[in-house]
């Protein structure tokens, strides 16, 4: 798998801006075949940081109602990467 297939796009919430400031993590949606250290390559070659660990989630898609019919999101996969200290991703700083 090529890097850019691996990584989707990028989480950016209010929660992922609290982890980026207090644990120097970055979120991403990534493909739900990719394991941690593909993850971890992936990131490294794009960004061109250091990585120190990668945590990876399964997120369920929720049950959507319009009137009577009903539908679902897709599942998709969550990685919560940390960086090495003093490691910055400029995407994320607004640079």
């Amino acid at each position: 798998m090529i890097h850019y297939d691996i990584i989707r796009r990028p989480l950016i919430t209010e929660k992922t801006a609290k982890q980026k400031e207090a644990s120097n993590q970055v979120s991403f949606e990534v493909v739900r075949d990719a394991n941690r250290v593909e993850i971890a390559r992936a990131v490294e070659k794009i960004f061109n940081v250091r990585v120190s660990a990668v945590r990876t989630i399964q997120v369920k898609g929720k049950i959507k109602h319009r009137g009577k019919i009903v539908g679902r999101r897709r599942d998709w996969k969550k990685a919560v990467v940390t960086l090495m200290p003093g490691e910055r991703i400029a995407f994320f700083e607004g640079a």
